[in-house]
C-alpha cells in the first residue's frame, strides 16, 4: 500500500484520478486528506467534514474486476470491509444503508462513492472514495449524521484506521474472484430496514409503503409493494424515508 498524505484538497477522488491518469499506479494506492473542500457523495451530494477529525481516503484498484457485471460487487467488498472494520472496534447497531452508506442504529457514520474506468483493453481500474466520521463530535443541522466517537464514546487513531480498512478491503476483493457469493449473502444479511415495512419516495410520485428484500446483482434494490409485487429501482429513482 502506497500513502500519499495531504494537508488539503478539493476532492481525495478527484486527486487520485487525475493522478492515475499522468502515471502508472501501484494498486492499492491510497489518498488521505485532512480536509476536503469539495468532497462528493452520490447522486452529487455534498460530504461535509470538519477538518482534521475525520477519515477522508480514497484507494485505487485495479486488475481486479473481469467485466462490468462485477462492478457491484466491489460497493459491497468496499461497505462490508468498513462494517467489519467498525464492528472490530465495538461499534454496534451496524448495518449498510443501500447502496453503501455504513450506519449505526439510524445514524450514517460513513459514506462511500466509486468511481470506475473501463479502458478499451476492456480492463477496469477503480477509486474507492470513503468518508468515515470519526472523532467528530459536533453535527449541529445534520440530525442524521453521527460518528464513531459519539457512539462508542471512544477516539480513535485515523491513521491505524487507514491501514485496517485497506487490509479488510484487500481480504474481501479476493473473494470476488473466489466466492463472491459470500460477500452477496452477509451484504444482503446486512441491509438496512431489510424486511421492515417503512416509507419511501419516488421521483415524481408518492410516499409509498414498502418492504426491502434485498439487491440485484446490478445494484437495484428489491421492494416488496402492497399490492405483493416486487420491483426493483435504481439509485436515482428511490429514496428511503426514515
Amino acid at each position: 500500500m502506497k500513502l500519499i498524505k495531504l494537508d488539503a484538497i478539493d476532492s481525495t477522488n478527484d486527486f487520485l484520478k487525475a493522478l492515475s491518469a499522468s502515471q502508472e499506479l501501484e494498486n492499492f494506492t491510497v489518498v488521505t486528506a485532512e480536509n476536503q473542500t469539495k468532497g462528493r457523495g452520490q447522486m452529487g451530494a455534498v460530504w461535509n467534514s470538519e477538518k482534521s477529525k475525520n477519515l477522508i481516503m480514497s484507494v485505487f484498484v485495479k486488475g481486479l474486476l473481469v467485466g462490468v457485471e462485477e462492478i457491484y460487487q466491489l460497493n459491497i467488498a468496499t461497505a462490508l470491509a468498513l462494517l467489519q472494520v467498525l464492528k472490530g472496534l465495538g461499534i454496534k447497531n451496524l448495518s449498510i444503508k443501500w447502496p453503501n452508506d455504513i450506519m449505526s442504529a439510524n445514524y450514517k457514520l460513513a459514506g462511500i462513492l466509486i468511481e470506475n474506468s473501463l479502458k478499451s483493453d476492456g480492463t477496469i481500474s477503480s477509486i474507492i472514495g470513503i468518508g468515515l466520521n470519526v472523532n467528530q463530535t459536533n453535527f449541529e443541522n445534520l440530525p442524521k449524521a453521527s460518528s464513531m466517537a459519539v457512539v462508542s464514546n471512544s477516539f480513535f487513531d485515523k491513521e491505524e484506521l487507514v491501514v485496517t480498512i485497506v487490509d479488510r478491503l484487500q481480504e474481501n476483493l479476493k473473494l470476488i474472484g473466489t466466492n463472491a457469493q459470500v460477500l452477496w449473502d452477509e451484504y444482503t444479511d446486512l441491509l438496512f430496514k431489510k424486511e421492515i415495512p417503512m416509507p419511501f419516495a419516488i421521483n415524481n410520485g408518492k410516499p409509498f409503503m414498502g418492504i426491502i428484500k434485498g439487491v440485484t446483482k446490478k445494484g437495484k434494490l428489491v421492494v416488496l409493494l402492497e399490492d405483493d409485487s416486487l420491483a426493483e429501482y435504481g439509485l436515482k429513482e428511490i429514496q428511503l424515508l426514515y
